[in-house]
């Protein structure tokens, strides 16, 4: 059960706590360029726990259940972390709230949906273009905790918030298609 790509995902989930400590203080440099290298290491876990399951033939139910929770506690950490800093150089404020909460409320409820469709034994796997927009979080999040750590460098933050928008794009496509199917099962 505890095969290296499941260990890879917990500590994904185990490491969330520590990345919101660096985070935590708005003037913190420090902790931001800390948090961004962090940050970068769970984002490359992310791609090996599933690389590597699938090529030592090791992929479990468990690694199943855990990567997409793994993806949604260390997006949501950190989007609330950004919202609610007031590091100029990093914090998500006004307008770009939208594709924040876009965001959050799509993961909340494709896990519903999800869960839903479970209990009818039906399984709906990742789209493509679903990892696209993982992806393309994974790059807003971190382009603005790099703001963070690097606030001389604008251009920084404009990389986040335009890939954020992006995400949020993204996010309302796939959780248009997770939604089409689910509604085929539902009375």
């Amino acid at each position: 059960m505890l095969s290296l790509p499941n260990i890879l995902t917990l500590s994904r989930i185990v490491t969330v706590p520590l990345l919101v400590a660096f985070l935590w203080y708005p003037g913190w440099v420090l902790g931001y360029a800390l948090g961004f290298a962090l940050y970068c290491l769970m984002g490359v876990t992310d791609y090996f726990d599933g690389y590597l399951a699938r090529a030592q033939g090791t992929v479990s139910k468990l690694g199943q259940f855990l990567d997409p929770i793994a993806d949604k506690i260390m997006i949501a950490a950190v989007i609330l972390m950004l919202v609610g800093t007031r590091h100029e150089a990093a914090s998500i404020t006004g307008i770009h709230l939208i594709p924040a909460l876009v965001i959050l409320l799509r993961e909340i409820a494709v896990s519903g949906l999800r869960e839903f469709m479970a209990g009818l034994q039906v399984s709906v796997p990742v789209s493509q273009l679903a990892k696209w927009k993982t992806t393309l979080q994974i790059v807003a999040l971190g382009a603005l905790i790099l703001a963070g750590a690097l606030p001389q460098l604008h251009w920084i933050k404009q990389v986040g918030i335009v890939s954020l928008w992006a995400a949020a794009a993204l996010t309302l496509l796939t959780g248009w298609d997770y939604l089409r199917v689910g509604l085929k099962h539902m009375d």
